[in-house]
């Protein structure tokens, strides 16, 4: 049965409460916005005029708060809307809000607030409106599809909860029987015909076949239990007979049927609901109920706060009460089910993935060092412990599995095991007599080793440069804790020839920065290994003779010696102890 549906903006149906207004449409009458191009988001279509299959409303608002609607539709079929805040159709304005996507995602709904679906990207829907009392609005509901089977309407909106018998102002509808009637199956509505001059009552129904009288009810009130229009004729002592009609509905009231419960690894994240909705139906279609998900039995009664389908369910147990609801009418609905969840915890691996051993140490300990009762462990190596001594290099894997109420929730995790021999300095390059020296320490093999000068920070570099003159140590250290190596150098300067002509330019040959070098002494020799010179820093260098003769042009050698800092005479190393004598 489709109520009343007015084409015209100057007949729009009044609604004074949460009532759904069910109805097709067809055609339009008058062109209420006079061959005007557009309103708002709507446009001309074929018909050359804005309206299409159009249904007006109109409500006045009761209280202070949000307001919204949804008008519910054939998820096949393409519907449009408009709002107007005015007091008559004469001063529209540009609507409020407004609506033109086409149903290309067969959404259920469109209006203005929350898709009650909880989709929340359903781009049919406009901002909530903040209302207060005594606000006039108009509806307009176009169809654009080639199917029209009618739609509904739902207020929705706080206001409905602060002030669920005035949000809308009735006082718009002079109706005697009042505005149409939403109840559920089950119900019974009075219907109330009153009139303090009235001498006699005659009720009739329409069931789809036209009004007939109702045998035996001839009262001011009548009791009525199914869904049809209802007409009073109001006898009055003047004669000045009153008829009212009114439509009363009744919706089926689903039906919640019982819900298993549910458990889920912690890793998995989300809880997808939406796996739940056919269990809480059962054999009800999915076009005629909503599901809804809560966190307890008050948001499910009163239908607030429901939860997202994709729902990121704490750890532990979690108690879902389910609302079954019917879309016709929101008043009936059904929440006397409930379901749990269980969330368990996956195990968490916290541990490196690669380890190194030491060379020359015996084993090392991987895995969970600290063992969770309730988890079992299982490892490649057979062990069942959180963690496992090894000593051959290679990979070993463990499984730990968490299980909870018949839930097995597992975590794996391969670890690497590495044996790590210490660093080894094969060569230090040091190159001096420079504007800056610099020293090269050369590993014996590659590897992601940290090098050191003295008490310098770590570096990843092997080059220092700026080295100041004078003995100095350095290190390799190996990241994995495998130890360091460390060599004692000594940067000095010294020319790689000399030309002891007598013309004062290059004439001896000496080492620049032994001054920083403990009782440092220079030893001189030919290529056949011959002393030829002794010389210490207060030494004024080597002229090129010995015994008073002056010696061939030639390479020559030298060593450096020094006291190091544990007293002990030592030769420098890494110097590149060969020069030449130039004449």
């Amino acid at each position: 049965m489709h109520a009343q549906v007015s084409p015209d903006c100057s007949n729009a149906i009044p609604i004074c409460n949460d009532t759904p207004v069910n109805g097709g449409t067809t055609g339009f009458g008058i062109d209420d916005f006079k061959g005007a191009q557009t309103s708002g988001c709507l446009e001309q279509t074929i018909t050359n005029a804005i309206e299409s299959n159009s249904a007006w409303y109109r409500f006045r608002t009761g209280a202070t708060g949000q307001l919204g609607f949804n008008i519910s539709t054939n998820i096949t079929e393409d519907w449009d809307f408009a709002l107007y805040k005015a007091s008559d159709c004469n001063g529209l304005g540009e609507p409020i809000r407004c609506n033109f996507f086409d149903n290309q995602d067969q959404n259920a709904f469109l209006g203005v607030g929350e898709d009650p679906t909880g989709d929340t990207e359903n781009i049919q829907y406009e901002d909530w409106l903040e209302v207060t009392p005594g606000e006039d609005y108009y509806l307009l509901i176009n169809n654009f599809s080639n199917s029209n089977s009618g739609f509904s309407i739902q207020f929705s909106g706080n206001i409905f909860v602060t002030d669920p018998y005035t949000a809308l102002d009735c006082s718009i509808i002079s109706n005697l029987l009042g505005s149409p009637i939403a109840a559920c199956e089950g119900d019974t509505i009075s219907l109330d015909a009153t009139t303090t001059d009235a001498i006699a009552y005659n009720w009739f129904s329409d069931t789809g076949a036209g009004f007939v009288p109702i045998t035996g009810e001839n009262n001011a009130t009548l009791d009525v239990t199914v869904s049809a229009f209802y007409r009073v004729e109001v006898i009055t002592v003047t004669n000045n007979n009153i008829i009212s009609d009114v439509q009363v509905g009744f919706s089926v009231t689903p039906t919640t049927f019982p819900l298993s419960d549910e458990s889920m690894c912690s890793e998995d994240e989300i809880f997808d609901l939406h796996i739940k909705d056919s269990e809480a139906l059962g054999n009800q279609s999915v076009n005629d109920f909503l599901v809804s998900y809560h966190t307890s039995i008050t948001d499910a009664n009163s239908g607030h706060n429901s939860l997202p389908k994709l729902y990121e369910a704490p750890l532990g147990v979690r108690n879902i009460f389910v609302r079954v609801t019917s879309v016709e009418n929101p008043s009936c609905y059904d929440a006397s089910e409930s379901f749990e969840i269980l969330n368990v915890e996956t195990p968490v691996l916290d541990f490196e993935e690669e380890v190194f051993l030491c060379d020359g140490n015996p084993s090392i300990e991987i895995g969970s060092l600290t063992s969770e009762p309730n988890y079992s462990y299982s490892w490649s190596t057979g062990e069942t412990t959180s963690s496992i001594m090894v000593d051959q290099e290679g990979e070993y894997t463990v499984t730990a599995t968490h299980t909870q109420a018949g839930e097995n929730c597992s975590n794996t995790k391969t670890v690497t095991l590495v044996i790590s021999s210490p660093p080894a300095i094969s060569d230090v390059e040091i190159n001096d007599l420079q504007s800056s020296n610099t020293v090269t320490v050369v590993p014996d093999e590659t590897g992601a080793w940290q090098y050191q000068l003295d008490d310098g920070e770590l570096q990843l570099s092997n080059v220092f440069r700026d080295v100041q003159a004078g003995m100095h140590t350095v290190y390799v250290h190996d990241p994995r804790g495998c130890g360091a190596v460390s060599e004692e150098i000594v940067v000095v300067g010294f020319p790689k020839f000399f030309t002891p002509n007598g013309d004062a330019r290059h004439d001896y040959w000496h080492i620049e920065g032994i001054s920083t070098l403990n009782n440092a002494e220079i030893t001189i020799y030919d290529r056949y290994g011959k002393l030829i010179k002794q010389m210490n820093e207060n030494s004024p260098g080597w002229d090129g003779t010995l015994n008073g003769q002056l010696l061939p042009s030639t390479d020559y050698w030298f060593k450096l010696t020094y006291v190091d800092v544990n007293g002990q005479q030592t030769t420098a190393k890494y110097i590149n102890n060969h020069f030449s004598l130039k004449r």
